[in-house]
């Protein structure tokens, strides 16, 4: 009877691992729906992971957010120690297994993390009221009403369910080792988990061990259920992050990407050398992307990066001036392309993958043709997405297979084509109103 808690333990991290790798396999598969991208291996890329997705560079453009988002970060990494004692005292059948090891020092390393227990809980606080009662604007806009505002809270209040299953669990257990129960050795006092001694100091030892065990199971099994949710949540970016901007473009932001197949293309005509051999393009090649599988996979990892924090959209000038692009929509609308063609693919319908595309059924021209390419997305995005990369290469589409760009867009790329330049008027002519400078 004794192994009854151990094996009902390890029984529940079974199924979470593995429901979280089926998961995490699946999102592998759909960040592979996109073609391959060459990216160049470079030391730079190593430190950007270190200043931008652990150190967090980006965020501190705006201090508020990102001390209260600092806290809940260093929070769930630190935490996440006590976690591990958790887990081991869950598989072996003991108590505070840490105790021993760390003498003296373990009642000053709890009360560290409790300390930061309390300041996830202010942070979540705020990020709650931020939300729900200051309405910061860019969590107000249209893409984010339903579901995507409903995850935000509930991640949120999850951690907060957390945080006070910590401290009810330690308030608890100090009590118990204060009473001699067996088996709550004594560990010394906990800074914050201390003061809450006194509501559960009138329970007897029977209540307060059911109190304390009840804790311990709500914290580990939330600390499951969340981490299975979080694949599920765009609150994927605390893993995606790292990766994302491993991968991030090194390139100047202002720099866009040539296609080999055009640049090959135009060299031919010109009669100028290509390097290599060009080979014929692949069977349903496309001109740019009309759906997430013209994509590269780092545009899809991309998209699962997104926290949707909108910080893009706050700084797009289109989006400013009232129309309908929002690049944080377009991320979220690449994503939930992905989960549907992932999902339509495993359930074996893959007739029905084509039925839509993220062009027109997602992201529509209106939306794409009101980009200027400023790159002030790329630039305010605190994990290096790269909205403006995919907006690209749906414009290319339209432009390149359909040939379906606005009227004074083709007038424009018809003068760039006859005059090398955007105005109608041949090149010899282009200096003639410097002529009227000189005879003034």
């Amino acid at each position: 009877m004794t192994f009854i808690p151990q094996i009902a333990f390890l029984l529940l991290m079974g199924v979470f691992v593995w429901l979280i790798s089926k998961r995490v396999g699946r999102i592998r598969s759909n960040i592979n729906l996109g073609r391959e991208a060459s990216l160049k291996k470079d030391p730079q890329r190593w430190i950007n992971v270190l200043l931008i997705a652990l150190g967090q560079k980006k965020m501190f453009k705006n201090w508020i957010p990102a001390l209260l988002h600092l806290f809940i970060y260093v929070g769930f990494i630190l935490i996440n120690v006590e976690v591990l004692e958790i887990i081991l005292d869950g598989i072996l059948g003991t108590h505070r297994l840490f105790a021993p090891v760390f003498g003296g020092f373990y009642s000053i390393l709890i009360s560290f993390f409790e300390v930061l227990v309390v300041l996830v809980m202010a942070s979540c606080v705020a990020f709650l009221w931020r939300r729900n009662v200051s309405k910061v604007q860019r969590f107000s806009r249209p893409e984010m009403k339903g579901w995507p505002t409903v995850d935000a809270n509930l991640i949120l209040i999850i951690e907060l369910v957390l945080m006070v299953a910590i401290l009810s669990m330690n308030a608890a257990d100090l009590v118990l080792q204060s009473q001699g129960v067996e088996h709550y050795a004594s560990t010394g006092s906990f800074l914050v988990s201390s003061g809450l001694r006194p509501i559960f100091s009138g329970l007897d030892s029977g209540t307060l061990v059911l109190v304390e065990r009840l804790a311990w199971w709500l914290h580990i099994t939330g600390i499951f259920a969340f981490a299975l949710y979080v694949t599920y949540s765009k609150h994927l970016h605390i893993f995606m992050a790292f990766p994302n901007t491993y991968f991030g473009r090194l390139t100047p932001k202002g720099q866009m990407e040539d296609m080999d197949e055009v640049t090959n293309e135009v060299k031919l005509m010109l009669g100028l050398p290509v390097e290599g051999e060009t080979a014929p393009p692949p069977e349903g090649f496309r001109f740019g992307a009309k759906d997430v599988t013209d994509l590269s996979w780092k545009n899809i990892m991309d998209a699962y990066a997104c926290t949707e924090c909108g910080r893009c959209s706050a700084e797009c000038p289109a989006n400013l001036t009232g129309k309908k692009l929002s690049p944080r929509k377009i991320m979220m609308d690449t994503r939930d392309r992905a989960e549907e063609i992932g999902q339509l693919r495993a359930a074996g319908k893959e007739s029905e993958v084509t039925a839509k595309s993220l062009l027109e059924d997602y992201i529509l021209k209106e939306e794409i043709n009101a980009c200027t390419s400023c790159n002030a997305c790329v630039e305010a995005c605190p994990v290096t997405i790269n909205p403006l990369d995919i907006i690209l290469q749906m414009r290319r589409y339209v432009a390149m297979e359909e040939s379906a760009s606005p009227a004074s867009w083709n007038a424009m790329f018809q003068n760039v084509e006859t005059n090398f330049a955007p105005w109608k008027f041949s090149a010899q002519d282009r200096f003639a109103w410097a002529e009227e400078l000189k005879n003034s």
